[in-house]
């Protein structure tokens, strides 16, 4: 079973999280030439080869992230490591001459149907290649919930963490999601996905924009 009927809408925010997905605050307005993003590497039970696709948005403001086979199980006939998924994605994004960027925020979407007594949860965290990785944010779901799901981690503009000017360094993405059966019945499959059955769903991701 991939979908049930809805109980309850989630709509949340966690962490460093916004409580609404308001559009950040950057230091510079986006730069008017467009950027360039090549995927270098994705890794991952949750992302199989070309089940992940990333678009920069028209307007320079960030880009997006779909996914077509991101979903964890258990319960029912599930394999016993299906329970948890994740996706490691290696990005060169390429800015025109003079601006630099960092992620200012990130809207996380998909659909998650759990019976009573499972739980499910994400995380993500991203990460310029060659700087500390930042601590990842976690979100969870209780169960009875069968509809969407969004949560948005947002950056204060203090805590940006710019990639420095002039040095090509990629971007790391990595995100998780798991689904934990507790004291629901054995027979009954409870899952998460960072998909959708409604169409395509998109994780985006904001930028902030600074001159060099």
């Amino acid at each position: 079973m991939r979908r049930g009927t809805a109980i309850f809408a989630l709509t949340l925010a966690a962490g460093t999280a916004a409580a609404t997905a308001a559009a950040p605050v950057s230091a510079a307005a986006a730069p008017p030439d467009r950027i360039t993003i090549d995927v270098v590497t994705v890794n991952g039970s949750g992302c199989p080869a070309g089940t992940a696709q990333v678009t920069p948005r028209p307007d320079n403001t960030g880009f997006t992230v779909s996914y077509s086979d991101y979903l964890a199980r258990t319960g029912g006939g599930s394999e016993p490591t299906a329970y948890r998924k994740n996706c490691q994605i290696n990005l060169a994004v390429h800015v025109p001459q003079g601006f630099t960027y960092a992620i200012a925020s990130a809207d996380y979407r998909g659909f998650a149907h759990l019976y009573h007594g499972a739980s499910a949860m994400t995380r993500a965290n991203y990460y310029f290649q060659g700087s500390s990785e930042n601590s990842p944010v976690s979100h969870s779901i209780a169960a009875p919930y069968s509809d969407d799901w969004r949560f948005t981690d947002t950056t204060d503009a203090a805590q940006l963490a710019y990639k420095p000017c002039g040095v090509d360094r990629n971007l790391n993405i990595n995100t998780e999601i798991r689904v934990d059966r507790g004291t629901s019945n054995p027979a009954q499959t409870s899952f998460i996905t960072m998909d959708s059955t409604r169409g395509k769903v998109e994780t985006l991701y904001h930028f902030a924009w600074k001159e060099c």
